[in-house]
Order: structure tokens, then C-alpha cells, then sequence
């Protein structure tokens, strides 16, 4: 009988091996630091929701909800989906728990999010997103200080090369006068349009300005622009966001053009771009979206917020390089024969209760064999016991990467021996 396949992974779902993992934790920690910085605390969602859930806030009519979510019913018959995103998610659970009753919640997100479209370079099926949200303040100060947390977040991870764009989509009422002018003007120009613009063109027509087709936006040049529809209040708020931006010393560029792909955004939209991950040029996207808790049944609450997919982030993080050296026990345990092994084991632990990172020898082998296993861990020092030491109470001490020549301690002296040469090594 010959072999059966082998399973592999799901396409578009893909394993995170230790090496990867190494820079994932890296960056983590700085999400957790730049966000504790501004007083935001993590909340974490289910991936399963109700679809109605979505439904209702990214829009049932964008790509999302069409074509992209993992959707079945389970055994009661109730339709469930996995999370596409996560700020409907976070909204969900703010009002579902009180958060939003007479209180302003600073709420951070990561996980991984689901959805059902072509791989490629950076995009995958299930896929990470960090985010966070500012929920209960209505003005542009808040607005500045997500975008503050972003610079200071790419500023720690040692970033370079993003460019900050900023819109503002005005209010439903602007949106729609927009909305009537827009439709004029593509109608006229309709059979030019690509298949998803002239698809979009009746039910939405505000997401034909994010089409990447060539032609499409060749015709949107001489489309009319968002920014002569605002009202007065909104071209002020705009202004004064500009104005704050300018304060923390800030680059950024207006583009009119820029829309969210999500129903829920109104008013302050923002993406940081970079040209350095090919086709799609998105790292962090986010905005205002003021009426999402109270279309999902809360009481109205203004709010605001980014998502950034940290599979692109960490891809950057790689291609410039950034990621610490992969970090390499202090100490290998060299244990030659069954005593050495029992007695071993103990020290092992009295090792690592001091705060050493050690790893030991498992799977036995001669001195030279595990003396080869433990310069390819990179350790900086081999603890070595044989027979002879179970006997004696000591060890020996062979530092790996010339801080010195093999000595015999004994066992109680372990701990100050080895402390000593590694911080004669740091210095």
C-alpha cells in the first residue's frame, strides 16, 4: 500500500513557525507599550459573531459582506460568521456590557480576522489585525491622538517610509449630495468604467473613487470633489484636526479622494500608505464612525479608531530589517550518564529560578556530541556534569564564545560562576 497525502493547511491560512514567532512577540510588545503609553487597555472579542452583526455595520452591499465572509449556520439554525474585522465586534460588546453607558472607553485590539479572498503577497484568508478604538469623545482631539499613537508606533519599531493621507467624508447629509453629483457625472462616463464600478454605480457609488483600474480613474480626474460638499462645521473640524496634526509636528496629505471600504466611517478618514509591498499599499486605515453603536442597537456615542493587518506590518518590519537577533539560551547543560541526568535535572532549575535561560541536553549522547549540540544553541556557556561530578558535588564550567578556559566549580558556586562570566561578557 503507498502512502496516503499528506494534510496540509487550509489555503490562505498559514502557520506561524518559532522563527516567525520570534518577530511577531517583538512586535506585539510594542502594541502593548505605544498603546499603554496613551492609556488604552486591550479588549478581546470572540472570531464567532452573529452575522447580522456585520450585516449591519461594515454594510451588506460592500465587497466584504458579498463575496468575503466565512458564513454557515450552526445546529439551532442561527447564522454565525467569523469576525472579517473587529471594531463591530468591539461596539457589540461595549454596549452589550455597559462600557458605553455615561463612560469613554480607549480600547486596543489583536487577533485574527477571516476572510474568503485571493491570497497574495501580504493578504492572506486568516489574517491579524491590530486596532484600536476610541469611543465617547466627539472632536478632533481625539482624532489627533490616534493618529499620534500610529507615528509613535511605527517610530518604535523603527518604520520608515509611510505616508499619512487624510479625508474627511463629511456628514451623511454631505455624503449624499456628493453621492447625487458623483452619479452625474460617472453616468456620463459609464461604459468606460470597470465591471465593479458600473456595479457599484447604482447601489455605491462612493467606492468606484478606491477603484484600482486605470481607466476608471483616469475619468474620476475630472470627478467632482468631496471636499466642496462639506458644511461649514465640518470644513472647521477638518481644519482644526490639520491644525493639531501640524502641532505634533505630523506630515501628512489630503487626498480627496480617499474613502473607507467599510459603510460604517463617517466624517475623519486616514490611511498610512508605503510603496514597498507591491500592489496593495494600505498598512493602517481608520476613521470616525459616529452612528455605529446605534446601529447595532446602543445609544448614540462618537467614535473613532484604525485597524492595521500586522502580517503586512511584520513583512515591513523584515524588509527593513528591524528584528532583533534571534535570542539564545545563556546556558547549555551537558549531562553525561543516567546519574548525571537525575542530578542534572537539578540544576538545571536552580538555574533557572536565578534568572538563566538554559537549555539542557535531552536525548543523551557522548561529551563531544552534546559539546556540538551546545555550541550550535548559541549559548554563551556549557555547564558540564559527568560520573565523576554526581560524586564530588561540582561541575564544570566551559565558556563557548572565548570568555575564558573550562574550569571545575562546585555545585553551590554554580550560580556566582556563571553570573560572573556572563556579565564580564556584557561588558
Amino acid at each position: 500500500m503507498g502512502h496516503e497525502t499528506s494534510v496540509r493547511s487550509v489555503r490562505g491560512m498559514n502557520d506561524l513557525l518559532p522563527d516567525q514567532v520570534d518577530c511577531w512577540q517583538e512586535v506585539e510588545a510594542a502594541l502593548r507599550e505605544v498603546t499603554g503609553r496613551y492609556g488604552y487597555r486591550e479588549i478581546r472579542t470572540p472570531v464567532l459573531e452573529h452575522t447580522e452583526l456585520f450585516c449591519r455595520s461594515i454594510g451588506a452591499q460592500t465587497d466584504i459582506v458579498e463575496k468575503e465572509m466565512y458564513t454557515f449556520s450552526d445546529n439551532n439554525g442561527d447564522s454565525l460568521t467569523l469576525r472579517p474585522e473587529a471594531t463591530a465586534s468591539c461596539v457589540r460588546a461595549g454596549n452589550e456590557h455597559g462600557l458605553l453607558y455615561n463612560q469613554t472607553q480607549r480600547l486596543w485590539y489583536a487577533g485574527p480576522m477571516f476572510r474568503h479572498e485571493r491570497p497574495q503577497k501580504g493578504r492572506y484568508r486568516q489574517f491579524h489585525q491590530f486596532g484600536i478604538e476610541a469611543l465617547g469623545w466627539p472632536g478632533p482631539d481625539i482624532e489627533a491622538e490616534i493618529i499620534t499613537l500610529g507615528e509613535r508606533l511605527w517610530r518604535h519599531l523603527g518604520i520608515s517610509g509611510l505616508t499619512l493621507e487624510i479625508n474627511s467624508l463629511g456628514s451623511v447629509a454631505a455624503r449624499a449630495r456628493y453621492r447625487d453629483a458623483l452619479c452625474d457625472y460617472l453616468q456620463q462616463h459609464e461604459g468606460m468604467l470597470d465591471s465593479d464600478s458600473q456595479r457599484r454605480l447604482a447601489r455605491n457609488p462612493l467606492r468606484i473613487l478606491d477603484s484600482k483600474d486605470a481607466r476608471t480613474q483616469e475619468i474620476l480626474q475630472g470627478a467632482p470633489d468631496l471636499g466642496e460638499f462639506l458644511d461649514t462645521a465640518e470644513q472647521r473640524q477638518f481644519s482644526r484636526l490639520q491644525d493639531l496634526l501640524d502641532a505634533a509636528q505630523i506630515n501628512y496629505q489630503v487626498n480627496t479622494r480617499l474613502v473607507r471600504g467599510l459603510d460604517y466611517y463617517t466624517g475623519f478618514v486616514f490611511e498610512w500608505v508605503t510603496d514597498q509591498l507591491g500592489a496593495q499599499s494600505a498598512v493602517c486605515a481608520g476613521g470616525r464612525y459616529d452612528g455605529l453603536t446605534e446601529q447595532l442597537g446602543g445609544r448614540s456615542t462618537p467614535a473613532a479608531g484604525f485597524a492595521c493587518g500586522l502580517e503586512r506590518l511584520i513583512e515591513l518590519v523584515g524588509t527593513q530589517q528591524l528584528m532583533s537577533p534571534r535570542r539564545s539560551p545563556d546556558l547549555f547543560l551537558v549531562l553525561v550518564g543516567d546519574q548525571a541526568e537525575i542530578r542534572g535535572i537539578g540544576y538545571g532549575e536552580e538555574l533557572r529560578n536565578a534568572g538563566f535561560d538554559v537549555l539542557t541536553n535531552c536525548g543523551q549522547g557522548n561529551l563531544k556530541k552534546q559539546l556540538r549540540r551546545a555550541d550550535a544553541s548559541g549559548a554563551q556557556v556549557a555547564v558540564i556534569v559527568g560520573a565523576a561530578d554526581v560524586e564530588s558535588a561540582t561541575c564544570d564550567v566551559k565558556p563557548l564564545r572565548g570568555q575564558g578556559s573550562q574550569r571545575q566549580v562546585q555545585a553551590d558556586e554554580l550560580i556566582n560562576d556563571v553570573r560572573k562570566i556572563l556579565d564580564s561578557t556584557l561588558n
